[in-house]
């Protein structure tokens, strides 16, 4: 990451000002969704660009995330780059006839004849009490379709430079932004830069242990990171931010270096993303340098609740992380 700048933005400034300074670049890219015109989005991310870009550019949709998805895909097919916002993560469920049956596989079936270049942008993740429907993380859905790209950025400039990268590429592209990260501030340059969509990064050196986290669970294990190294425990903390593609062997020499890996994640660990990461670091050189078993932390098998107390139960917070490493740090010691 390049810190040779003083300017800091938040997480949604981030994602506006790429969204801005694409469109003013290419002609073709456009934003389409409910409520991101006027209104400005649901969460305020396209505030402004209506009077900027007009509306045949900041497309209001009737509430239907199957038409928005459908318009989408065949807006890519002819040649545009839509930007397709759902209000939440969760109401892409609506939509996935269009995006997993479609927009997924047509590059495929057409004989790579045709691009799908779209980008498909997600509210994520819990912690702002909007309860079982409005909270829920489902990448392990979509890592699961070949043909759509995952990537789950954890701060302001992770988020400009995938976004840019995501609006770029050919194939669908599910970007994640978590809730709890809009108002996160950091060092953003004001010029267009990308940061390739497989490419993990070490957001913090150690040599005890790996943590390996994405979206809000980066900030989260950080924070841990911190409160560990007051107790003479060093953590690695490695942000994959591109889920697939994944950058393997960024998080395999980690591994490799610590003999000791904590996944953690906020969606259920049930069928979860984690699992894959494990598979990854179990069949890897990394295996060979284990000195603990692989351990996974992850949200609850449970719906999403409405009761604050109950909403961070179900998701790890930073004392589980800590608590979780701490024990993983002395295991076989």
């Amino acid at each position: 990451m390049n810190t040779n700048h003083t300017r800091e933005i938040t997480y949604l400034e981030a994602v506006r000002e790429a969204m801005i300074q694409e469109m003013r670049l290419n002609k073709e890219v456009f934003l389409i969704g409910e409520d991101v015109g006027t209104y400005g989005g649901a969460f305020g991310v396209s505030k402004g660009m209506l009077e900027e870009f007009g509306p045949e550019r900041i497309r209001d949709t009737p509430i239907s995330e199957a038409a928005i998805a459908g318009a989408a895909t065949g807006a890519a097919l002819m040649g545009m780059r839509p930007v397709m916002e759902v209000m939440f993560m969760d109401f892409l469920t609506i939509s996935t006839n269009q995006l997993v049956n479609q927009a997924a596989k047509m590059r495929f079936m057409f004989g790579g004849k045709c691009s799908i270049p779209m980008v498909i942008r997600a509210p994520s993740g819990s912690g702002t009490g909007a309860a079982a429907q409005h909270s829920q993380s489902l990448e392990a859905w979509f890592v699961n379709v070949p043909g759509i790209k995952v990537v789950a950025p954890s701060s302001p400039y992770d988020a400009k430079g995938l976004l840019i990268a995501a609006i770029r590429d050919n194939n669908p592209v599910l970007f994640m932004e978590h809730k709890l990260l809009y108002r996160l501030k950091g060092p953003v340059p004001e010029e267009p830069y990308t940061i390739p969509l497989q490419s993990a990064e070490v957001k913090r050196e150690g040599r005890d242990l790996t943590i390996v986290a994405y979206s809000i669970m980066v900030p989260r294990a950080l924070e841990a990171a911190e409160k560990l190294a007051a107790e003479g425990i060093e953590v690695e903390v490695v942000d994959p931010r591109s889920l697939k593609p994944l950058d393997k062997e960024t998080i395999i020499r980690s591994v490799s270096k610590t003999g000791r890996v904590l996944i953690t994640h906020e969606a259920p660990g049930t069928g979860g993303y984690g699992g894959e990461l494990a598979a990854v670091i179990a069949g890897s050189a990394a295996f060979d340098y284990l000195d603990a078993p692989i351990r996974r932390l992850a949200g609850r098998d449970v719906p999403i609740p409405y009761n604050r107390t109950l909403e961070q139960a179900a998701v790890p917070q930073v004392e589980d992380i800590v608590a979780a490493a701490r024990e993983l740090a002395q295991e076989g010691r």
